[in-house]
């Protein structure tokens, strides 16, 4: 190869780098608009709760007072623990009602199972501070359930169905339900037909079909679909705010009575960055049960 066709070749290559990069910086002004909104909108109030988190009330001054008085406060520590024992709650009821649910709906026929997913997806169209009032005329103390109860004479007195933590789960299960039931039933969608058909020829009765081919098959979406479910169980605030009457408080509404009646700014800050420290675990542990589904 000559030095004129050895120059051509490396303009050749060069220009085609440059060609291949160009489209990275012609869409820079399609991103940049949507760049500088999360920026603005989202980031920066994190830092600023950040930042607050980290200063005296009076003097304005750098300090950790703010974190250890959240760390020896029996108050933070009970609310978070509630909040998390709630968030349990949930997750586990939403596994034990959306697993046999996709379960069942994976089997239906294509007609069918459009029918069950609309009937799954059509609460998403309702909003939850609807689908909370509703389940006051439900489970009220008049309520239908309360006065069907009564007229069967199986109770005297109404049972206190809401404004404990029965009423809370109950209301944020109803909510949660569909972001498990969706994505396990994707999951057992793509699930190989032909294991179950070859454990079936070697003797395998289906109760052992289930447990030791299916099951471990779909596990994993099971696992980060739970994951999620308590990811989004920690920021409730309006179900348990009208399901709990102010009894059961959990962080959301720890903060808002922070904010709006004590005026302790700061230490709302503290909760809101705890909180966002715990979301990001869980968050990371989801991605990597994601990554493995």
């Amino acid at each position: 190869m000559t030095a004129t066709e050895a120059t051509g070749h490396a303009i050749g290559r060069g220009g085609r780098r440059a060609s291949a990069g160009w489209p990275r910086l012609a869409n820079l002004p399609f991103v940049a608009p949507m760049a500088i909104l999360v920026l603005l909108f989202f980031d920066l109030p994190l830092l600023l709760a950040f930042g607050w988190s980290i200063r005296d009330h009076k003097t304005h001054e750098f300090t950790l007072e703010n974190y250890q008085e959240f760390f020896t406060s029996r108050i933070y520590i009970q609310i978070i623990w509630r909040t998390f024992f709630i968030a349990g709650i949930v997750t586990l009821s939403c596994a034990a009602l959306a697993y046999p649910l996709a379960y069942w709906m994976s089997r239906l026929s294509p007609r069918r199972q459009l029918i069950a997913i609309c009937c799954v997806v059509v609460p998403f169209w309702v909003s939850i501070l609807v689908r909370t009032y509703a389940w006051i005329v439900v489970l009220g103390n008049g309520g239908i359930v309360n006065r069907s109860l009564q007229g069967f004479g199986l109770t005297e007195r109404p049972v206190s169905f809401l404004y404990n933590e029965f009423g809370v789960t109950l209301g944020m299960v109803n909510v949660l339900l569909p972001f498990l039931v969706l994505p396990l039933y994707a999951a057992m969608l793509k699930f190989d037909m032909r294991l179950s058909q070859v454990a079936a020829t070697l003797g395998a009765k289906d109760a052992t079909i289930f447990w030791r081919v299916f099951f471990p098959v779909t596990f994993p979406a099971l696992a980060a679909g739970m994951v999620l479910v308590f990811i989004l169980s920690l920021g409730f605030f309006i179900t348990p705010a009208i399901l709990g009457g102010g009894k059961v408080p959990m962080v959301a509404n720890a903060m808002d009575l922070m904010i709006n009646r004590f005026s302790r700014w700061e230490m709302a800050a503290v909760v809101s960055v705890m909180l966002l420290a715990f979301t990001l675990t869980f968050y990371a542990f989801y991605q990597w049960l994601r990554a493995r589904t």
